[in-house]
């Protein structure tokens, strides 16, 4: 155990000489905190070894998927292709729905839907029109 101690104190120097440790950016600042309220207390310590050691749960993995695809209707010009990622997002959050035993604020924000409905004209293919 004392080489451990031995290497990690060589190391340590070793960082220090090569100004490895200095961190101008984090000093005098408080350092981020993850934001886990809403992980049940139970939970907390399972899904912070999870997330070091780089697996999500399938709740966060769902919610990243539903931010890009969200993005990616903001950001599309296609009208018809937006509307194709607006059904993905819709089937998504059916999904992420029926897994959960409540109503998720997603799904239960009907202005943003219908504003989202509002921006969305898609023009008719037929010739002549």
């Amino acid at each position: 155990m004392e080489s451990i101690a031995f290497i990690a104190e060589q190391k340590i120097v070793q960082a220090m000489k090569e100004r490895d440790l200095t961190a101008s950016k984090w000093k005098n600042k408080p350092l981020p905190l993850d934001d886990d309220r809403l992980v049940p207390d139970d939970l907390k310590m399972a899904y912070k070894l999870l997330k070091n050691s780089g697996y999500l749960p399938p709740e966060i993995e769902e919610r990243k998927e539903v931010q890009k695809l969200e993005d990616l209707i903001a950001a599309t010009e296609d009208e018809h292709e937006r509307v194709r990622q607006m059904k993905k997002l819709n089937v998504l959050l059916m999904k992420v729905e029926a897994r959960r035993s409540f109503t998720s604020n997603i799904a239960s924000q009907q202005d943003y839907y219908q504003k989202v409905v509002e921006r969305i004209s898609v023009k008719s293919k037929v010739p002549g029109k």
